[in-house]
């Protein structure tokens, strides 16, 4: 495990020159990525940050900007309204993105909540947790590609369960269509999955850019209950005990946030970014080198590696293809 204290001697680094100059938080609105976009600001350096998010957050979100002035003068804050469980709606706001910046430095993914209740689809056929968990993430990091790509340590992070994969997925029913097939286990089952072959699969393609699938641990961000009946039985049942076991259990918020900090500024991950003089994370291939790290909620790089070798030989293909023929419209 990574110490606290070391995480923050790490993040006290952070300055003009190795803070991430242009970030981009999708779910930065609450939760981890709010967090972590207010430990950033926090420390000083001078940085633009869109924050992504859909307009019912935006009266909320010029509050928390002010807030953020107010810690950190340099910080460039820009309210970025889209409802990015619409595929149209996040390709629009990449390419409002990508009309104003030159590169990105960090793109930041955690929009999307624990799919509890039943099954609900978007205007877009997309089953809604699935689209902001996996597709939308995706279409996020393909648009933006040639901009990390343009970063000098440009770093993906996927906020979900890195590390938590399960062989056994539904390879012939990836969207959990048919009867019975969606539930919270099953789904994130198939989500782990889905972000962690992908995300390997555009880590290999693209070595310059580090990926990250992060494994948050618990952490009170309410989010457990979004998208439930609170008169439910599942509803009662997240009220009475699963609640107050991750408020016991959990991190505090400002430790997430330097935790998710840490992630995506430090070279443990990918040898780029602040100096590190621990051990150096193992990637998803299990070297010490650029690629995708799993990286769970100690900031410790656990490679999975049965699972993964699993999903890598016979889900990896099926799980691109399928990515594809879904994403194409929207590319």
């Amino acid at each position: 495990m990574v110490s606290y204290k070391e995480i923050q001697a790490s993040n006290a680094l952070i300055n003009d020159a190795t803070a991430p100059r242009v970030a981009v938080f999708v779910g930065g609105t609450s939760g981890i990525g709010k967090l972590t976009v207010r430990a950033l600001a926090a420390t000083g350096a001078s940085v633009r940050i869109y924050l992504v998010g859909r307009k019912s957050s935006e009266e909320r979100m010029h509050a928390f900007i002010q807030e953020l002035h107010a810690i950190n003068p340099k910080a460039e804050v820009i309210w970025t309204e889209g409802e990015v469980a619409l595929l149209a709606e996040t390709k629009r706001v990449c390419e409002a993105i990508k009309s104003k910046e030159s590169r990105v430095d960090l793109l930041f993914l955690t929009a999307g909540y624990a799919p509890f209740g039943i099954r609900r689809e978007t205007a877009e056929g997309l089953e809604i947790t699935q689209s902001l968990e996996y597709y939308s993430r995706m279409l996020f990091v393909l648009h933006l590609l040639p901009l990390l790509g343009k970063a000098e340590a440009p770093k993906v992070v996927s906020v979900l369960a890195g590390g938590m994969e399960w062989a056994t997925i539904d390879l012939d029913d990836l969207d959990l269509k048919k009867p019975g097939n969606f539930g919270v286990v099953n789904a994130r089952k198939h989500y782990a999955a889905m972000n962690t072959t992908t995300l390997e699969k555009l880590a290999n393609d693209n070595p310059n850019v580090t990926f990250i699938h992060s494994c948050p641990g618990w952490v009170n961000t309410g989010n457990v209950r979004r998208g439930l009946d609170p008169n439910s039985i599942m509803g009662w049942f997240v009220w009475l005990i699963l609640e107050p076991l991750i408020g016991l259990f959990s991190f505090s918020d400002e430790e997430s946030g330097q935790r998710h900090l840490f992630q995506s500024t430090n070279a443990a991950f990918g040898g780029r970014g602040v100096l590190w003089k621990g051990k150096p994370g193992i990637n998803s291939l299990e070297k010490p080198a650029d690629g995708l790290f799993l990286v769970n909620y100690k900031c410790d790089c656990t490679p999975n590696a049965k699972v993964i070798s699993l999903l890598r030989e016979k889900a990896l293909g099926k799980i691109w293809d399928h990515t594809q023929e879904v994403l194409r419209p929207y590319l």
